[in-house]
């Protein structure tokens, strides 16, 4: 789906969860011609995502309300820097702090915790994936925080490439038989297989997979791995991957490592709005 459908659609919910088609009661209290100007501040060492999200918070809410960027989506910003400043109307600045925030926040996070785990993988050539293990409904918005990372996308779900899993290969009844029925499905589709060791890697290199993720391999067993596999085919590292051993994986040389925490374990970024008040 095109990335500004997404966001459109997706602010839009996030300001019918405040407003419900009612006006902001609170934000009442100010007189309605009152402006104001404001600038967001991180309070903590981040990598922005979410510029657009933020700007259509404020179209939808208030067209007239001027958003004005520091920083682009991507760049590493220090703490206690202003990441972006607003003029307009107070009312419409005060209704739309909190869902801009949230959008910033939480997409930020997903940035700066995947340029963490980019930085760690150093020189490597192994490139960092994402999972499906994505808030829902913000699927097409974390993945692209991952990219603003530093990272790289995996599938972006169930339609678009083969990931055959145990439970797929049980029901197919080996490994040879679910890639030669996803050939026989969709040709042109990329099929990648998980195996948990050798024996299982072996299947899946005869039987032509396109990526072999190895899956909960320790350190010398991926190191086997890729000495077998001598390049034939992709592979990918996934599960148990930190911070503390992404570096060691990387020097193996396997193709990708998967980390489901860069989605899935969200810290928001600690963000503040202050504002100047003026007479008007």
């Amino acid at each position: 789906m095109e990335l500004t459908k997404v966001i459109r659609e997706s602010v839009k919910k996030a300001i019918d969860e405040d407003l419900q088609g009612q006006p902001d009661i609170t934000a009442m209290l100010i007189a309605e011609k009152r402006t104001a100007s404001a600038r967001v501040i991180t309070r903590e060492n981040m990598t922005l995502c979410g510029q657009r999200w933020v700007d259509e918070v404020f179209r939808q809410i208030d067209p007239k309300v001027k958003v004005s960027w520091n920083y682009n989506d991507g760049d590493e910003i220090d703490a206690d820097c202003v990441i972006f400043s607003l003029e307009g109307k107070a009312r419409s600045l005060l209704t739309g702090e909190r869902t801009a925030l949230n959008f910033l926040q939480t997409l930020s996070g997903v940035a700066t915790v995947t340029h963490a785990y980019v930085t760690k993988l150093g020189e490597s050539t192994t490139k960092l994936l994402d999972t499906r293990k994505t808030i829902p409904g913000l699927r097409i918005a974390q993945k692209y925080a991952v990219k603003c990372g530093g990272g790289h996308n995996h599938r972006m779900g169930l339609f678009d490439a083969f990931l055959i899993k145990e439970n797929h290969i049980s029901a197919c009844g080996s490994i040879g038989e679910a890639i030669r029925a996803a050939r026989a499905i969709a040709p042109e589709s990329s099929v990648e297989i998980e195996v948990e060791n050798i024996t299982g890697l072996k299947e899946a290199i005869e039987a032509g997979a396109d990526i072999v993720m190895l899956d909960n391999f320790p350190l010398d067993r991926i190191r086997e791995a890729v000495a077998l596999n001598a390049g034939r085919l992709k592979l990918e590292v996934s599960g148990d991957v930190t911070l503390d051993n992404i570096g060691e994986i990387g020097n193996t040389n396997v193709d990708f490592v998967s980390v489901g925490a860069l989605t899935k374990h969200v810290r928001a970024i600690n963000l503040s709005m202050r504002f100047d008040m003026r007479i008007g």
